[in-house]
C-alpha cells in the first residue's frame, strides 16, 4: 500500500528540540518532492517546509525559519523535520505530503502530535 507514516511527536516545553520523521511505503521516495505542513486547533493548515528531490532546494515557512531544518535520507526512504526553540505557537498535528513536477500533493499522511507546554 502506498503511503507515509509520520512519527516522533510528543509532549515537549517552550525551548526545548524535538525531530519529526516520515517514511514513505510503496512508491519511490526519491523521485519526490517532500513537504511538512501542519494545522494547530481552530486553523488553517499552514506550510512549514519543504524539499526537492536532491536536498538541493529548501524552503521554509516564516514562522519557522531559522529554527527548524528539513532533511531527507532518500536511501532509508525517511523526511525529518529537526524543530529547535519550540514556541507554544508550534503545537500542532504535522504532517507530511509529496508532490511531483507541477502536480499537487496526492498523498498525506495521518498526522503526528506535536504539543508544547510547560
Amino acid at each position: 500500500q502506498v503511503q507515509l507514516v509520520e512519527s516522533g511527536g510528543g509532549l515537549v516545553e517552550p525551548g526545548s528540540s524535538l525531530t519529526l520523521s516520515c517514511t514513505a511505503y510503496g512508491f519511490t521516495f526519491a523521485l519526490w518532492t517532500m513537504h511538512w505542513y501542519r494545522q494547530a486547533p481552530g486553523k488553517e493548515r499552514e506550510f512549514v517546509a519543504s524539499i526537492s528531490r536532491t536536498g538541493e532546494t529548501i524552503n521554509y515557512g516564516d514562522s519557522v525559519k531559522g529554527r527548524f531544518t528539513i532533511t531527507r535520507d532518500n536511501a532509508k526512504e525517511s523526511l525529518y523535520l529537526q524543530m529547535n526553540r519550540l514556541k507554544s505557537e508550534d503545537r500542532a498535528v504535522y504532517y507530511c505530503t509529496r508532490t511531483k513536477d507541477t502536480y499537487g500533493s496526492d498523498l498525506w499522511g495521518k498526522g503526528t502530535l506535536v504539543t508544547v507546554s510547560s
